[in-house]
């Protein structure tokens, strides 16, 4: 059993449905957490999808070649076959020389001797007298390459010859057929055509060292293989005749074509067990990928017919260890991020028009009201509201085209490494002349040394001096403005603090929201309520963190008067 939990990416009943249970081997998501048009189409697709899916006939195909692959090179290899064949020529070439040891044993010391008129030997009562197993056929050439003596083998076998019949196993016959006709197109051009026995035998004594004896492996052109045997018959230093001793290699053949027909038997089994396995390791692979792409495809269709009944929903497939997990919850996260941005951005348009349509509705009263006003300073009054309403107009789109603008200008521009606290110092020395003539005291206190960090430069000094602003306009003469920094570990805070009015509790939670605000009702409109959202998007883009608090005496309770306001920005080095 495993646990497949997705990710939280809608509400209570986004929730319920992410934390089904998927039981079994197969990792498919069930069918409560997937589409209805998912579940079509997994009804119509079979359990096997061979037809539909070429990646399962792939995995099949590439599995049937390694076995094939293996079974071909046992087949040709043939490792036991060649064996035997040795031991077969070993046993010959023995048999061969006792054979004309005999010959040799019966010529007369000294006296000459002709085979071919039985000078000196009786080549037909020698050969008659020579007991030769059933299989074998000896035969005697006289110096001239001619035959004076022959006889075949009529003694039983001490072990019987394998049958010949074939037993009723049509596939491995049929199996066999093919590869004894493909394994005869390599030595069809090679195999010369069949000479009379006699003669071929003539033919390997002309063309062979006859001194020597020698074991020769031959095939007829049905396949069959024999050995021919050639040893010199010596009389002293001289050669009066050669014996040949020819067998067939029928045990060998049997038993190999008995053991091809094993291996083939195995080959038969063998692709049977890949084809299924392959079945359903192309399931497990192939189905949850068809998962993941009908659901994209799903979404895909219902954007070109403009069908928007609910949000697609990717299979939750992460409880598998392996790759195919990996890659839905990848989807789903993205498929979450996209939702959360297209939330973001339907909220953030919800809010534009909100804050917009307070200055309209306040230009649209202005203009109505300046046409039925008779006197002047009416006049002038509503003109102020006008004037006063058309600037917070354009600083409110300049701010929202600024905070619009803001993610794809944050990938767009380079990192590079600079001295934070440099920076700082140059705000601070900048910004402090300000607050001096309102009579605000500003301390800086920064390290000597410098604090490397990499970031975009810009972007950061946007952030501390909309901070600085911040304070500036909140204290009053007689306040204080204090920008200090530390390193802890393996970042850097760097923190402006104030002795102004301090953050209502309830503000706490809501500060860094787009268009939230709690200046004075004396300074409505002067500012958008954008500048710390930004801020806090700046910095989490650098991967940091940045927090307000009221700051208040070690020992002070929560609900007292807080003593100013403190930010807090915390940079990775």
């Amino acid at each position: 059993m495993a646990l497949a939990e997705g990710m939280n990416s809608g509400g209570g009943d986004e929730d319920r449905r992410d934390a089904d249970v998927v039981l079994g081997d197969d990792w498919v998501a069930p069918d409560s957490t997937v589409e209805k048009e998912l579940r079509d189409s997994r009804a119509r697709r079979s359990v096997f999808s061979l037809k539909t899916s070429p990646l399962t006939r792939k995995i099949i195909t590439f599995n049937l070649i390694a076995v094939n692959v293996l079974v071909a090179g046992i087949l040709w290899m043939n490792s036991s076959r060649e064996t035997l064949l040795i031991q077969h020529a070993n046993a010959l070439q023995s048999e061969v020389e006792l054979i004309a040891d005999v010959f040799e044993a019966q010529l007369p010391v000294g006296a000459p001797v002709n085979l071919a008129t039985s000078d000196g030997i009786e080549v037909a009562d020698t050969v008659d007298g020579i007991d030769l197993r059933e299989g074998l056929q000896l035969l005697v050439f006289d110096t001239g390459n001619f035959l004076v003596g022959e006889t075949a083998g009529k003694m039983a076998r001490m072990i019987p010859a394998p049958t010949t019949e074939e037993e009723p196993a049509p596939i491995s016959n049929f199996l066999s057929r093919i590869w004894t006709s493909v394994a005869g197109l390599f030595n069809y051009f090679s195999t010369e055509p069949d000479l009379v026995l006699e003669d071929k035998l003539r033919r390997m004594i002309e063309t062979s060292d006859v001194t020597q004896t020698r074991v020769i492996e031959d095939k007829t052109s049905g396949g069959f293989t024999l050995f021919h045997a050639l040893s010199p018959i010596r009389q002293g230093s001289g050669i009066v005749g050669t014996v040949a001793l020819v067998s067939t290699a029928q045990e060998i053949d049997a038993s190999v074509t008995a053991e091809r027909k094993r291996v083939l038997q195995v080959f038969l089994i063998a692709t049977l067990v890949s084809i299924g396995l392959s079945l359903v390791l192309a399931s497990t692979i192939a189905n949850p990928i068809s998962d993941l792409a009908d659901a994209a495809e799903i979404g895909r269709d219902r954007h070109r017919r403009n069908v928007a009944p609910g949000r697609i929903r990717i299979p939750d497939l992460t409880a598998r260890p392996d790759e195919i997990g990996r890659l839905s919850g990848a989807l789903r996260g993205m498929v979450s991020a996209l939702y959360d941005r297209i939330d973001s951005n339907e909220q953030f348009a919800a809010d534009v028009a909100h804050e917009i349509k307070n200055p309209l509705a306040s230009l649209r009263s202005a203009v109505g009201s300046l046409r039925m006003v008779k006197k002047e300073e009416h006049r002038t009054k509503l003109l102020d509201v006008i004037d006063h309403d058309v600037r917070r107009l354009d600083r409110l789109v300049s701010d929202i085209s600024n905070a619009s603008r803001l993610d794809s200008e944050l990938v767009k521009e380079e990192e590079q490494e600079f001295n934070l606290m440099e920076m700082v110092g140059n705000i601070a020395e900048f910004l402090g002349q300000d607050a001096e003539k309102k009579g605000i005291e500003f301390i800086a206190d920064l390290p000597s040394s410098p604090i490397n960090i990499h970031g975009l430069e810009p972007r950061l000094a946007q952030v501390f001096v909309n901070l600085v602003t911040n304070a500036i306009s909140f204290c009053e003469d007689g306040d204080a403005i204090r920008v200090w920094a530390r390193r802890r570990d393996n970042r850097v805070l760097v923190v402006v603090e104030d002795t102004g009015p301090g953050i209502p509790e309830e503000a706490l939670a809501k500060i860094f929201k787009r268009f939230y605000t709690s200046r004075p009702q004396s300074d409505f409109g002067n500012n958008s309520g954008l500048g710390l959202a930004i801020s806090k998007q700046i910095v989490e883009a650098h991967g940091g963190v940045i927090w307000a608090e009221n700051i208040r005496p070690t020992e002070a309770d929560v609900t007292s008067e807080p003593l100013g306001a403190r930010f807090v920005v915390g940079l990775p080095l």
